[in-house]
């Protein structure tokens, strides 16, 4: 809005600490090209407005917010005579394209002095050129300092995670090749004991009652329930000793075999009374291989499922082949990205799951969420140094969502505290971070997503917590309370 105008003093103007060290021709040449108004309460300027004139306050009030989502979070409120704000930046070189970032408005009749931007920018080249060229230096320099660590940081982050997936895809990959490997020794072997079975006395109806009982192990395996280490080995025990009444040698090799499947010495009775004692050895042998072959495919169906499942968390990770806004389930970002980076945690670090499954599903950027939650879980692992439970935590919260990460390390001083979402601020030791992670962090939760970002902590005890709202507007508006486009944030 625009105020009443008013005299424009050279001597007050001259009494300000922004111009007590200008002469009387500075003073007067301001008074000429600006001017003095009067602003009753309200708005001054609002935020994304282009930034047109640059604002000292020469008496009343002045709050400056910040908007978040559809409110204005207030930032400062001060009556100090000389504060400024508005078009500050107004001497960079792009300063068409440059916008207010953030509201102004008073709580009581206020005066201003009022100088155009473009006015405010040739005055400042013209009387201090070599500040300009400082002060863009500094404005340029921070942005693509920032650019480029960020850039840094992500790939650090990327590297980081493959790593940790290469090593999580590793595992299983390579017992499916051990597992294949024994497979084909054991069907080798399989067809070798066929044949000599094929060529024994067997009798017609032995011989279809033995396909039937190896029809049944096979069953047997696949319904076969983990025993306990002493369970185990007692029936291990006995299955030996079976072996050795009947004659088998070397049985002790054999047992281990057929406990993980779930067999004993009943189940050796019935092999037992379909053939007589001469060809006992081979038969037991015969479906031993069975047994092996049973179990070296469940090997290759579990290795070969946890590499898809693997795969699946690492596409619901990135967000492959889905819409940046989406309704999305927090628990299945949640464990994606625990999966992700279970190499990174280690096996020293206990991870607990504390969801509230009966959360709705809520409107976000899914794949940002993950960089959050990423960011979050690095820095819990980090400050445990490996030893320590780290619990996630969903829960409803004040019509939002919670999503609570809380470790068992030393916590974050108090003196600190306020700072750790400042960019380039970071505790860790030079070269391991960029102090980008919490910052990046923030304006995902905070400006992307409209909600909020804090930290409560004492040694043993640290939460870091992320409020998110339940319900958004049309991304495409960005009004309401919901997240708006990316460019928003850009």
């Amino acid at each position: 809005m625009s105020g009443r105008p008013m005299p424009c003093d050279i001597e007050e103007l001259g009494s300000l600490f922004l111009f007590e060290e200008l002469d009387a021709e500075q003073l007067g040449r301001l008074c000429a090209e600006g001017r003095v108004e009067l602003f009753e309460p309200g708005y001054v300027y609002e935020e994304g407005e282009p930034a047109t004139c640059f604002f000292v306050l020469l008496e009343g009030t002045v709050v400056m917010s910040r908007r978040v989502g559809g409110d204005d979070v207030e930032i400062s409120r001060t009556s100090q005579r000389g504060v400024y704000a508005g078009a500050m930046q107004a001497y960079l070189a792009v300063p068409d394209e440059a916008r207010y970032k953030g509201s102004m408005r008073v709580t009581e009749p206020s005066r201003f002095f009022v100088l155009p931007a473009e006015t405010f920018s040739a005055i400042l080249r013209e009387w201090f050129p070599m500040a300009v060229h400082l002060l863009e230096g500094l404005f340029f320099g921070s942005q693509n300092t920032q650019r480029t660590v960020g850039q840094r940081e992500r790939l650090l982050a990327l590297g980081s995670l493959s790593a940790g997936l290469t090593h999580e895809l590793n595992n299983p990959a390579a017992a499916a090749v051990r597992a294949t490997s024994a497979l084909r020794d054991r069907v080798a072997g399989m067809r070798h004991k066929l044949g000599m079975i094929a060529a024994g006395p067997y009798a017609r109806d032995a011989l279809e009652t033995l396909v039937e009982i190896q029809e049944r192990t096979a069953e047997q395996v696949a319904k076969a329930t983990p025993l306990s280490p002493l369970e185990a080995s007692d029936r291990e025990d006995a299955l030996g000793d079976w072996f050795d009444d009947h004659g088998i040698a070397g049985g002790w090799e054999l047992a281990p075999t057929f406990v993980q499947a779930g067999l004993d010495t009943d189940w050796l009775d019935q092999v037992a009374a379909t053939v007589d004692d001469g060809t006992l050895e081979g038969a037991v042998r015969w479906l031993n291989y069975t047994v092996e072959t049973e179990l070296l495919m469940n090997e290759i169906e579990d290795s070969t499922t946890r590499v898809s499942n693997l795969v699946n968390a690492a596409k619901q990770y990135s967000q492959l082949d889905r819409a940046p806004y989406q309704v999305a389930d927090v628990h299945e970002l949640l464990d994606s990205t625990l999966m992700m980076l279970a190499g990174k945690i280690g096996p020293g670090v206990r991870v607990v799951k504390d969801y509230d499954r009966s959360l709705p599903r809520i409107p976000a950027y899914p794949g940002e969420l993950n960089q959050v939650w990423t960011n979050l879980i690095d820095n819990a692992a980090s400050a445990m140094g490996g030893e320590g439970t780290l619990t996630v935590r969903t829960a409803p919260e004040r019509e939002q969502l919670l999503v609570e990460f809380r470790d068992t390390g030393p916590g974050v001083p108090e003196e600190i505290r306020g700072r750790i979402f400042d960019p380039f601020f970071t505790t860790k030791p030079v070269g391991e971070g960029t102090g980008l992670g919490l910052d990046i962090s923030w304006r995902i939760v905070v400006n992307k997503h409209h909600g909020h970002l804090q930290v409560q902590s004492a040694p043993g005890d640290t939460r870091f917590q992320v409020f998110l709202p339940l319900t958004a507007a049309d991304p495409d508006t960005g009004n309401g309370t919901g997240p708006g486009t990316p460019e928003e944030t850009s």
